[in-house]
């Protein structure tokens, strides 16, 4: 595993204030009890036993926890995982009333919706002479915009500019930082020629 004037603007406001206020009491939250994760065991606020918390948008925890110990991934079950995501990639309500945490609500797809997640992992080996050796891999991954363009696996802006390397088919890495000091590996990887930004899209 090495590796988002006047009295008229008053009422205005007054009226989206309340538009708003009743869309969020539509909403289901982690707080009722009553949603479940991919896995149908209702969610609790806080880490749950696998090392995710919702509520906050976060993970942390064991590489094989992130994905309840399946037995594909116990070649890397030893190390390390941070997630981190914003409300586009996964709320922490059920506005769209499925019982389940939304993903790019409002969205048809996760293109365009500015969702976005970074990966923290880190571990150790066993190096050629018998040594510990430390790593630690950090990306950032986001959605690309609705007009951004897929060509030979990177994906680039309407106007040409590379945005980064395409993985899982809507999003796009834009930073890449792998440190390995038995490897000769330090710092930078891969950087996207428009940024590292998170939000842009």
């Amino acid at each position: 595993m090495k590796k988002t004037v006047g009295l008229i603007a008053i009422i205005m406001f007054l009226g989206i204030g309340a538009v708003s206020a009743m869309a969020k009491t539509q909403c289901t939250t982690i707080q009722s009890g009553q949603l479940v994760g991919s896995d149908g065991n209702p969610l609790v606020l806080g880490y749950d036993e696998w090392g995710y918390n919702y509520q906050a948008h976060m993970f942390n925890g064991g590489y094989c926890d992130a994905y309840r110990n399946a037995a594909w991934c116990q070649l890397y079950k030893d190390d390390n995982l941070i997630m981190k995501w914003n409300d586009t990639w996964l709320s922490n309500k059920d506005c769209d009333g499925d019982g389940l945490l939304d993903r790019h609500y409002g969205y048809p797809s996760y293109i365009g919706s500015g969702a976005w997640l970074t990966n923290h992992q880190s571990g150790t080996y066993e190096g050629e002479n018998g040594e510990t050796c430390k790593w630690e891999y950090f990306v950032k991954i986001v959605a690309v915009p609705e007009d951004a363009k897929l060509d030979k696996g990177i994906w680039y802006t309407a106007d040409g500019k590379e945005i980064g390397p395409a993985i899982w088919g809507e999003f796009a890495i834009v930073q890449e930082i792998y440190n390995d000091p038995c490897a000769a590996s330090h710092g930078i990887d891969y950087l996207s020629p428009v940024g590292p930004g998170l939000g842009k899209w």
